[in-house]
């Protein structure tokens, strides 16, 4: 069991059906009222690979790619053509997208996030796999550069400051960014004569808990 640093083909995934999903236990009471729960601090993606097929040669590019991460046992990149971004899909990444957080001249570590608002709740989605060329950073507002003032850990999306930002100085960053997933499942079903039907396999895909 792995992860291969590698992203499921993108011409496949952009017209791949998906989402985020959450776990809500509801206990519905005597009297009619519910208790709801849930035991999952994080949503978790979904995606059926097989709706972006298009032809037999990304048939042909599907079973090269399955076959290398053996089925389900290796974990890989995922695009998320809909949600990608820090900022709007329509918009460019920048610095001043998201905030990592605030310096205290002692912390150096920051984890590359993504905020979801929605009136006056929100919630702090964890980015784990940036695209390492895609992202910029700024403290107080100014940007700051990969290798000169910090590295990033592309597989687990920390940003590492050589100097611990100011105490008080806000620390930002804007980028692009993959799902880390595996398929969900150990079998491909193909057929030439279902496929020229228009009739297309499952290929159920879900995300990794990092």
């Amino acid at each position: 069991m792995g992860f291969h640093d590698i992203q499921f083909p993108p011409s496949i995934s952009f017209g791949a059906l998906g989402g985020p999903e959450r776990r809500t236990e509801i206990v519905a009471l005597v009297s009619g009222h519910e208790e709801r729960n849930t035991p999952w601090a994080h949503s978790r993606r979904r995606y059926d690979a097989g709706v972006g097929l298009r032809s037999l040669d990304d048939v042909a590019l599907l079973i090269d790619f399955f076959e290398a991460r053996r089925g389900a046992l290796h974990g890989f990149r995922w695009k998320d053509w809909i949600d990608h971004k820090s900022c709007a899909p329509s918009a460019t990444p920048e610095p001043l997208d998201q905030i990592l957080g605030f310096g205290d001249e002692v912390r150096t570590d920051f984890q590359l996030q993504k905020l979801y608002r929605s009136g006056a709740d929100h919630y702090l989605r964890p980015i784990s796999k940036p695209v390492a060329s895609s992202v910029m950073v700024a403290v107080g507002g100014v940007q700051v550069w990969p290798e000169v003032d910090f590295t990033l850990d592309a597989l687990t999306g920390m940003v590492h400051f050589f100097t611990p930002p100011d105490n008080g100085a806000e620390v930002t960053a804007g980028y692009e960014f993959d799902v880390p997933v595996r398929f969900d499942t150990d079998r491909l079903e193909t057929s030439l004569a279902t496929f020229e039907a228009s009739a297309v396999p499952d290929v159920p895909v879900v995300e990794l808990r990092q």
